[in-house]
């Protein structure tokens, strides 16, 4: 399998979860403004959406969406834990996590991403963010490690890369402190430090 990414998007929770299952792959980096991956390939013949993740399958075949590619990869590695078997409340809890970060969180972040927003826009993302962390710091206050079941799960690492944006958007994590010990534990995770090494995130 080949994993196309950004260093730091939403595609480092595939990458992370591709290290977690232990499965060989291989990734290249793409620029999704000029539309064409590290080895000049045209990203959009690959992904015609234009974004990242995006998985290439051994076949050729190609899965995109983050939430949809982390499922897929729990599922052709159980032993890894990464997700309880579908059809049982624990499995449901996960796809709400991972929906809520797709969905609420993800799309919070979005202004402060894009270089037309005006500081305005920036400050009521920060806001709005800043709401959602609040949900998710509710949840964490129970003392809990992981977001389902007391187990590290494909949530965790969707989570963990959407939160840890806010290192990059001016939004301080203290502010949350049970957020801010989560993101922390799941950097701290062997298959979160190969990911974020590979994309020359950290050393």
């Amino acid at each position: 399998m080949k994993l196309f990414y950004k260093p730091g998007a939403c595609s480092l929770a595939s990458h992370i979860v591709l290290h977690e299952i232990g499965k060989a792959f291989e990734i290249e980096a793409v620029d999704t403004s000029e539309g064409k991956t590290a080895g000049g390939a045209d990203f959009l013949a690959i992904n015609p959406k234009g974004y990242v993740p995006a998985l290439q399958m051994d076949d050729g075949g190609v899965l995109t969406e983050g939430p949809a590619i982390l499922q897929f990869l729990s599922d052709t590695a159980p032993q890894a834990g990464l997700a309880p078997e579908a059809g049982n409340l624990s499995r449901a809890k996960v796809l709400e996590h991972l929906t809520y970060v797709a969905s609420e969180l993800h799309k919070s972040f979005g202004p402060l991403f894009r270089s037309a927003s005006t500081d305005e826009q920036k400050d009521a993302a920060r806001d709005l963010v800043g709401k959602k962390f609040d949900h998710i710091e509710s949840l964490l206050s129970d003392g809990r490690d992981f977001l389902v079941d007391g187990a590290f799960s494909i949530a965790d690492a969707h989570l963990f890369t959407i939160s840890n944006w806010a290192n990059f958007t001016g939004i301080d994590l203290a502010n949350w402190p049970n957020l801010a010990a989560y993101v922390n534990r799941i950097a701290a995770r062997p298959g979160t430090q190969a990911a974020m090494r590979a994309e020359g995130l950290i050393q």
